[in-house]
Formats: C-alpha cells, structure tokens, sequence
C-alpha cells in the first residue's frame, strides 16, 4: 500500500474516524487501533513478513527487560549483544547475504578458480533496515540507562510498527516517540490542519516532482551509451530531484499523516540542496539516519576527539556504512566513499561546523560566494548520485567518462515523448517555491493557504503520474 495510492486515500480516513470517533478517549484504545491498523498497513506489502516485524518487536521488548534487570555488567552486556547480533544477523541474512555470496565468488575466481555461489534470492522485507534500527537504538539506550524499558507490549510495538513510519523511516528513537505514546492523545484542529498541508506537499514532491524526473532520468540511465553530454548532465540533475522529491515527499506524507493522530515525528529533511557545503548536506539530508549513526556509532568511536588520523577514520567509517545501510552493492559503497572524501577536507580545515545557521543573501560578495557554494555542493552531490543510481561501478565510470567527453550540448529527442525544457522550467519553479519557504515546514501554510491548497492539489490531480512510476526509492532498502 503506497502512499500515493487509492488504496492509501482510502485506508487513512478509516483509520482517522475509528481513531478519534471510537476510541472512547482512551489511550489504550487509540495505541490498540494504531497497531491494529499498522500490521494491515505492513501485511499488504507481504503478510509473511509479520511475523518477521512481530519476533524483532518481541525480541527487542524481552532483551530490553532483561538487560534493565540484570545488575551483573556481564549479563547486561550478554542481552545487548544477543539482540544486536540477531537483529544484524537477519538484515544480513535477508538483505547482504547473495552479495557477499556473489563479492566472495568473483574475488576467488579471480585468482583463476571456478566457484559458484551459493544464493538463496530471499526477498528483502519492506522497511527491515528501519525497524532494525529502530529496535538497535532502544536496546542501545537502555543499555546505557538513556530511558527505561518499556512493560507495555502493546505500546512498544507501536514504537517500532507505527504504520507512517514503518516501511521508510524517519528512524525515530523511543526517547521521542515512546513518551507520546504514553499519554492520551487530544484532537487539535491545527496541528491536523498543518499535517494535511504536509501530505499535501509530499504528494506534490512524489507524483509530480519526482515521479516526472523518473521518467527522464530512467530514459538517459538506461540509454547513457547514446546520449550527449547535455543529456547525460540532465540525467544527473533529474536524478537528483527524483531522489530527493521520493524520499522527501515519502518523509512529508509520513509526518503529515502522523500528525493527524496527534504524535509528532522526527524531522527527516530540511532543504538539503540549498546546502552550503557537504556537512551542512548531511545535517539537512536523512536527518534520522545521519543522526542514528553519529549517536550510536561515530561518537562511540570517538568522535571528533583524539587525532585527526582517528577523526578520519571514523568519518570514513560513517560514511562507507550510510552507504552499505542502503544496499547491498559496491555502488552504494563508492557513493558512501565519495561523500567521506567530500567532508574530510572541511574536517582536516576545521570548516565542518561553519555553516550551522541560517542566511539571507543580498546585493554584495559574501552573497554570491554563498551562491557559488550551494551550486558547487549541489554538483558534487549530483556527481555522487550517478554512483548510487547506476547499477555497476563500472556502468557508474562510463556515464561519467561520456559526460566529460562528449562535449555536444543540445536537446536530445528522448522516447517518453515529454519535453525537456518544459521540465526545466518546471523544476526552477519549483526551486523558487521552496527557496522562498526554507524557513518552513512546507510552502502551504500562512496566508492564502486555501488558495495555494487548492492550486497544490490542482497540480496533482493535473501533472501527477499515478501509473509510469510509482513506487518510492527508499522501500528497496
């Protein structure tokens, strides 16, 4: 059940009118609808895969217990271990299995033996790498006495199978969702209308925005061999507007959704391609997930104390496991790579934390240096997003080669049939639209809100694709 589907329009008002309307104002009854109306949510995807979600729920809530429980450091230490090496070792099992078979066959191979591996072609379940890290974060922290455990089975499997947030994130931690789940929720007109705003813009990120850039970029992806050096730069940038209009426009709908039931999500983006270098990308991109891994592994590592040798090996070590969380291919790797060499320089300079606040450009030299420095990192990030999109390091190097040589710049004629500069102008539109709102939650809200409502959903009902490509990106991993 996506949810840019007629199936999710109609699943979402079912839900809200049982949950307001017949919950009797109880807290247990609203946690009880939510869990109820979250595992079909899940179940529709693949019904098998419930009781995958339902033994890491059960895993994760006992292991909890039992390491708040024990005094001994030793047994609290054996629990947090047992949940963590499961919980790895069914995301490795399911998700990076056949890759290592396959990466461990060719290197073999490659001193001129002939080996075949041995596949077992599992299919991956939807949003196992976001409720793993759900479950890894809460173990984490009551190892470390951050919270309590949770005694309420049915209020923790809620945490990690909250049905906005179950199959792509954001990653939220029980530190912030849990203590919303422990009270009884009131109705509040606004923040339900302000979620609405949210799924609105979200809808218009994925159907119309990156749902359009698919379109193209599949075409020149799939097709690099042929295309000229323009079109091979306009793969690019459609790919990046397509990543961040899914993945973003995914997150939007998410906190939207959730806000119609009264609880409040983790922000997941912040305008990351009005970035003024890479640092402030990754504190504006996935913020769950960079987050996740500077609290549970970077700064256990280290951190930024100690020497530069060990800062950089730990930024490395953040940066090759961002990309190795998002699939299970040396591609995702090299993207990871590329982003670590992109910071190090900030962090050999000590400039990884200079750009932290906000800005406003006017008519004078430190304005277009700002400007010079968005659309330099937004290059280097487009340049990083061919590795991720392409299927092949290799295919990844010859897109890159064709596109430095090439050197001819018009207009390819592509076989969607759809025009490109009409595209472009499209996408500057809406750039401005979100350049002049970065400072909130969405461009909707504030005055002539009904007005931009309805053209918003207008451009829907109008310019959205409902059929070519729907899926969202971030279900693969």
């Amino acid at each position: 059940m996506f949810f840019n589907s007629l199936n999710f329009a109609i699943f979402l008002p079912i839900v809200f009118i049982f949950y307001w309307f017949f919950s009797n104002n109880s807290k247990k009854n609203q946690n009880l609808i939510l869990i109820l109306a979250s595992y079909y949510f899940y179940s529709c995807w693949d019904w098998r895969f419930l009781f995958l979600l339902v033994f890491s729920t059960f895993l994760d809530y006992f292991t909890a217990i039992k390491i708040e429980e024990n005094e001994k450091k030793s047994m609290r230490k054996f629990w947090l271990w047992l949940s963590i090496s499961i919980n790895l070792g069914l995301l490795a099992v399911f998700k990076y299995y056949d890759f290592f078979a396959v990466s461990a066959t060719e290197f073999i191979n490659g001193f001129g033996f002939h080996v075949e591996p041995i596949l077992i072609k599992l299919i991956l379940p939807v949003g196992i790498s976001f409720y793993t890290f759900h479950g890894l974060s809460y173990i984490i922290d009551i190892y470390y006495g951050r919270i309590k455990s949770e005694r309420n089975f049915v209020d923790y499997s809620l945490f990690v199978s909250y049905f906005p947030l179950l199959v792509a994130g954001p990653i939220e931690r029980a530190t912030h969702l849990l203590p919303q789940l422990k009270v009884k929720r009131e109705f509040n007109f606004e923040k339900a209308k302000e979620g609405t705003y949210q799924i609105v813009w979200g809808l218009i990120k994925k159907v119309v925005i990156a749902d359009t850039c698919a379109l193209y970029a599949n075409e020149i992806f799939d097709n690099y061999s042929t295309m000229n050096s323009m079109s091979l730069i306009l793969g690019a940038v459609y790919f990046a507007f397509q990543i961040y209009g899914d993945f973003s426009g995914y997150s939007d709908i998410a906190l939207g959704t959730s806000k119609l039931f009264g609880i409040d999500l983790l922000k997941n983006f912040d305008y990351p391609y009005f970035s003024r270098d890479i640092a402030e990308f990754w504190r504006r991109w996935h913020i769950s997930l960079s987050s996740w891994f500077r609290d549970y592994v970077y700064i256990p590592l280290g951190g930024s104390k100690g020497s530069k040798l060990f800062q950089l090996r730990n930024v490395m070590v953040i940066f090759l496991l961002s990309g190795f969380w998002h699939g299970a291919n040396w591609t995702f790797i090299v993207w990871g790579f590329l982003n670590a060499v992109y910071f190090i320089p900030l962090l050999l300079l000590n400039k990884n934390r200079n750009n932290m606040g906000e800005f406003r450009l006017s008519f004078n030299l430190n304005s277009l240096k700002i400007i010079v420095n968005i659309i330099f990192t937004f290059v280097i990030t487009c340049l990083a997003w061919i590795f991720f999109r392409a299927n092949t390091i290799h295919q990844a190097l010859d897109y890159i080669y064709r596109m430095l040589t090439n050197q001819t710049f018009s207009f390819q004629y592509l076989h969607i049939g759809r025009n490109v500069e009409k595209l472009i102008v499209f996408l500057l539109i809406f750039t401005l639209i979100e350049w002049n709102n970065r400072n909130k939650i969405e461009p909707i809200s504030g005055k002539y809100s009904w007005l931009k409502l309805s053209l918003a959903i207008t451009a829907i009902l109008t310019l959205g694709i409902f059929s070519d490509n729907k899926n969202f990106i971030y279900f693969q991993f």
